[in-house]
């Protein structure tokens, strides 16, 4: 029936939720199931976003900003365990958690911000993933930007080979981007004195204080926080105590193994330019472009060379885990579910389209603006994910014996308090560099905008410390049990049947037979789909159009043989809208489908009538494989 997936559907990453079993493996194995998750959520920490504010630090202030790298790291640790206790523990993303735990209408712009939290950040893995291309193939940006598409056939592809093959393809790349500045720091030959002082934390003047702030906005995501809760649950571990105490023990491993990774590429980053530009004299490299052609100049191309593969690498690895998280904000905060490929697609769309106008109407130039928009952007939604991610690991209620001891959570709120008003600053002077061109839509589009975000957030913080849950709230991630009573046998009298005269028509008629016995009357439904049928519809009269037609006879009469009663239907054109309506039209108390079991690319060339039908119609369906 059109129910019997919905419970699938309903998990997290449904596609390869509980895929990877922990349970058989044993030893250093069974350590090594649970290794992956981090991977793919350590790569938002080197993604292109972050190079800019690392080569700025490091040109600018030499290795004066390691120390701040490594605070921001030591945080993000933090964090992202907590999204993975919330996701072993609970079962649940943080999406889905929020969902269940604020009002419905907070859920509607909670999705817009983490949405466009996830646009910005894939605005700048698409500009960082040109400019890659660009510098190592000389492939115009604009070109470069209209490529990034394709990101969403091969997400679509890595999904359908599981979760195992989409781990080990973001971790080839991570192995990249670390590989191309391990032989870069040989290269540069950085003073191993000056990088072992710059971890020894020291007051900032204004300006370095305005680029660690960048550097720690720019290292702590929102979307890796929705990403993570929801990766572990790929992961089919024991559900008792000992199981879920395993499973965090481990995925703590996996996710600080991948950060101290992630922290070792952007502290290579701003090694490389404190070594390369610092030293030189060379203090105010921002933009990407002209570090690359620095290299060049003083290291000849082996050097800038590997810069440009490795930020392909990563712009590359970053989109596939900025989709997947599009994918989980928009199941968890509205529960909406659309084609996986059209899902991604639309998340690409909406950040290649600034991307492209930018370079369109200002040029190449631009894009570093477009850059530092995209982190801003991205500094306003993060405290909508941390606080509520705090106080969901907090609440004993739900998370048992597993919610997090009072020093964690001191160490929490701390981490919380110094991010979002960092961003906050950041926003501040960010807002007064723009008023300062005397644009009217800054003080009146942008400030209260900014005030009620402000604003909005504060109501995210203070709701549940206030407020108890609502009697009767239905905090199951699926809804609650209900009593099964007596139950009927239901008589379906009007089912309808598609056919396609293949082999599997007669699997799909005898199981419409069986449903309605010799007391139902059924209606043969067939499609043309040939252009005379798509211009010219019921008047068409092509080959294909009467051989169905004849075709359908054929069963109609097979069936009076049989004792059942039939009529023959045809559709025209579009194969879903016709068989709707012939539904609609026909009162149909049931739907028979046969389903082809096309995956992957064959649904995306082929299309997937079953599942558009069945969220088209009112009426069961009942669909035979």
């Amino acid at each position: 029936m059109n129910n019997s997936s919905n419970h699938k559907h309903s998990d997290s990453l449904s596609e390869v939720h509980n895929s990877v079993d922990t349970s058989k493996r044993i030893g250093w194995k069974r350590i090594l199931s649970f290794l992956g998750p981090a991977y793919l959520v350590s790569v938002g920490y080197m993604d292109p976003g972050n190079w800019a504010t690392d080569i700025a630090g490091g040109s600018k202030f030499g290795y004066q900003l390691i120390w701040i790298l490594l605070m921001s790291n030591l945080i993000a640790l933090l964090l992202q365990s907590l999204s993975a206790r919330l996701g072993i523990v609970r079962g649940l993303d943080l999406a889905q958690a929020s969902r269940n735990a604020y009002p419905k209408w907070v859920n509607i712009p909670l999705f817009g911000l983490a949405q466009t939290a996830i646009v910005a950040c894939d605005l700048a893995e698409i500009i960082g993933m040109a400019i890659g291309l660009n510098l190592l193939f000389g492939l115009p940006l604009i070109w470069g930007i209209s490529v990034t598409i394709f990101d969403t056939v091969l997400l679509l592809f890595l999904l359908n080979k599981g979760m195992r093959k989409m781990e080990i393809f973001i971790v080839s790349m991570v192995f990249i981007v670390g590989l191309s500045f391990l032989v870069e720091m040989f290269i540069v030959e950085p003073s191993i004195i000056e990088i072992a002082k710059g971890f020894q934390p020291g007051i900032l003047s204004s300006q370095a204080l305005y680029i660690a702030i960048g550097i720690i906005g720019a290292t702590v995501m929102p979307h890796n926080l929705y990403l993570h809760s929801s990766l572990v649950q790929t992961r089919k571990i024991k559900r008792d105590d000992a199981g879920i105490k395993e499973a965090i023990k481990f995925n703590f491993i996996d996710t600080a193994v991948a950060l101290n990774l992630a922290f070792f590429v952007n502290a290579a980053i701003l090694i490389l330019a404190a070594a390369a530009f610092f030293k030189n004299g060379l203090h105010e490299v921002a933009e990407i472009q002209d570090a690359y052609k620095l290299l060049q100049n003083i290291f000849g191309n082996t050097a800038p060379t590997l810069f440009a593969i490795a930020l392909i690498a990563s712009g590359q690895s970053s989109t596939i885990t900025g989709t997947l998280a599009g994918q989980i904000v928009m199941e968890g905060h509205l529960k909406l579910r659309i084609q996986p490929w059209l899902r991604r697609l639309i998340t690409r769309l909406l950040a290649i389209i600034p991307a492209f106008f930018t370079i369109l109407y200002f040029g190449d130039n631009a894009l570093g603006g477009l850059l530092i928009l995209s982190q801003v952007v991205l500094s306003l939604q993060l405290g909508f994910a941390v606080i509520p991610l705090i106080h969901f690991t907090s609440d004993r209620k739900t998370m048992k014996t597993f919610a997090i001891k009072p020093w964690v959570k001191v160490l929490a709120w701390a981490s919380s308090i110094v991010i979002v008003s960092l961003n906050v600053r950041l926003v501040i002077e960010e807002i007064s560099i723009w008023g300062a061109t005397g644009g009217w839509y800054v003080y009146y589009l942008i400030v209260p905008l900014a005030i009620l975000v402000g604003v909005f957030l504060l109501y995210i913080f203070i709701y549940p410390l206030v407020t108890q849950a609502q009697a009767g709230q239905n905090s199951a991630p699926h809804g609650n049990a209900l009593n099964i009573d007596k139950v009927e046998k239901i008589n379906y009298k009007r089912i309808g049947i598609t056919v396609d005269f293949s082999k599997n028509d007669r699997n799909t008629i005898r199981h419409a037979l069986i449903q309605g016995g010799k007391d139902a009357t059924y209606y043969l439904i067939h499609v043309v789909e040939t252009a005379a049928a798509r211009y010219h519809g019921n008047s068409a009269m092509d080959y294909e159009t009467q051989s169905d037609e004849d075709n359908l006879e054929i069963y109609k009469t097979n069936l009076a043989e049989l004792g059942y009663s039939s009529t023959a239907q045809i559709g025209y054109g579009g194969t879903v809208s016709a068989i709707v309506e012939i539904s609609n039209k026909n009162n149909l108390e049931l739907l028979v489908m046969g389903a082809h079991g096309h995956k992957g690319l064959k649904d995306l060339i082929l299309g997937t009538t079953v599942n558009s039908v069945r969220h088209r119609v009112s009426i069961p369906v009942l669909i035979v494989r």
